[in-house]
């Protein structure tokens, strides 16, 4: 006898941990990274061969200049945030994106072997990812409340993983018969149909219960402000500071081993092609790891031991990573400590690091985490990979510059353990406002009740 459709949706729901009516949103979302890291990870290893092209000792430069750039993009998206309709900001900037892509693949028919292409290419890919895949987060973050974000979160990041598996494989094929202009027009197909994927999730909460003191149309009005005002909150939050000083660290962390995949892929591998599979390699191992991770464990380590725990156990492994680098620098054993590092990060860290904005504001969620996922994150980039040059230039001893990253990874876990039980105490906070909300809502004469902050 043939199963009942709704049977096998309860069954699934039951074994990925998600209530039967939230599942579409959850497929929603789980589409919408799919399509999205499937498209960035289709060019990543393109910016790897872009960068390496460009000469490992001008890394440092090309990271200045994308935390230039994100100083100029930032206000403009902020802009933008205040004066779109808080639905439609995903749309419209993923169309911006689709529209750049498409001028880059022209470039690149036209001047194949220009390095200043491929350099400005470099800045451009790493604005945009920090970018697209920040607003992304805003958008969960907006649509779902915080308990459904520590069982679904990870499960939507498995989308992620997905296309980042997807991504390399494509990258990895594609990239001799289509050259490079034709990857960056097939991501540009990727991007503009997970912008329909965004859509849809908005237009999903909208079809749901409204929280107590939501206003029945705010999601189609503006969030109003100014372009600046995600640094202005992140100043005047302790809470905001500290996620800012997380991302530092783990920005930090990756920029010194990402310096040391540089020196040694250019090392061992001397032909662009040879690098360029080399990283879509690396890529593939990374998604295969993280998916089952994401998609089985982090939900349920969440759910019952909570956020810190997802943002503690990364900087611990990857201090022990450090110090093993320290003792042993060579490619193999680089190559154990990224694998590590970036599966744990996909599937713990980024998680974790998304559920501490399911309780500030809605404007907070687009306009100061998205200063902090670009501005902060890029900064910390840039000072980390002049910091970098210079150890590295103090007696040419990597090994001093990996001791010192283990000493960072150490701080960014304490920062981890302090932002857990701050995300705990915000989070039950919120709950007793909406208990006591919607206990107002219900007696036979309500004041007019005004959004928790």
């Amino acid at each position: 006898m043939a199963r009942n459709p709704d049977d096998r949706r309860s069954a699934l729901a039951r074994l990925l941990n998600v209530d039967s009516r939230e599942l579409p949103a959850v497929l929603a979302g789980l589409l919408l990274f799919f399509l999205l890291f499937t498209g960035y990870f289709m060019l990543r290893p393109v910016r790897e061969t872009m960068g390496v092209a460009g000469g490992v000792d001008n890394l440092q430069w090309l990271f200045s200049a994308t935390f230039v750039a994100t100083l100029v993009v930032l206000p403009l998206f902020g802009w933008v945030a205040s004066r779109v309709a808080r639905n439609r900001i995903l749309p419209w900037t993923y169309t911006f994106f689709v529209v750049n892509l498409l001028a880059f693949a022209a470039g690149f028919i036209a001047r194949p072997e220009s390095v200043w292409a491929g350099r400005i290419f470099y800045v451009w890919l790493s604005v945009f990812n920090m970018l697209a895949i920040s607003v992304a987060w805003s958008v969960l973050a907006d649509v779902f409340e915080s308990h459904q974000a520590k069982r679904l979160f990870a499960l939507m990041a498995g989308g992620a993983s997905l296309g980042g598996l997807a991504g390399p494989i494509l990258g990895t094929l594609l990239v001799a018969p289509l050259g490079h202009a034709g990857l960056l027009a097939l991501s540009a197909v990727f991007l503009a149909a997970a912008a329909f994927a965004g859509s849809w999730l908005q237009q999903w909460r909208q079809r749901q219960p409204m929280l107590a003191g939501e206003v029945q149309d705010e999601r189609s009005r503006p969030l109003g402000g100014n372009p600046f005002a995600g640094a202005t909150a992140v100043f005047k939050s302790p809470y905001l500071l500290a996620i800012s000083l997380f991302v530092i660290l783990l920005a930090s962390a990756n920029t010194f081993l990402y310096f040391e995949q540089a020196r040694l892929v250019a090392e061992t591998f001397p032909s662009r092609t040879q690098q360029t599979q080399v990283f879509g390699v690396i890529d593939l191992v990374v998604q295969s790891l993280a998916i089952l991770t994401q998609l089985f464990f982090t939900g349920r380590i969440a759910q019952r031991l909570g956020v810190g725990v997802l943002l503690v156990a990364v900087p611990l492994v990857v201090a022990v990573g450090f110090l093993w680098l320290a003792l042993a620098p060579v490619f193999a054993v680089f190559v154990v400590v990224m694998v590590v590092r970036r599966a744990g990060e996909y599937a713990l860290v980024r998680p974790g690091r998304e559920m501490l904005y399911t309780v500030i504001p809605p404007e907070q969620k687009y306009k100061a985490k998205n200063f902090i996922d670009t501005v902060v994150y890029r900064g910390g980039d840039a000072i980390s990979g002049w910091v970098k040059r210079l150890l590295d230039g103090v007696g040419d001893h990597p090994a001093l510059a990996m001791f010192i990253g283990a000493i960072l990874a150490l701080v960014w876990a304490l920062t981890g353990v302090w932002l857990g039980r701050k995300q705990a105490a915000n989070e039950a906070t919120l709950g007793q406002q909406h208990t006591g909300n919607a206990a107002t809502a219900a007696s036979p004469h309500p004041p007019t009740i005004s959004r928790a902050p």
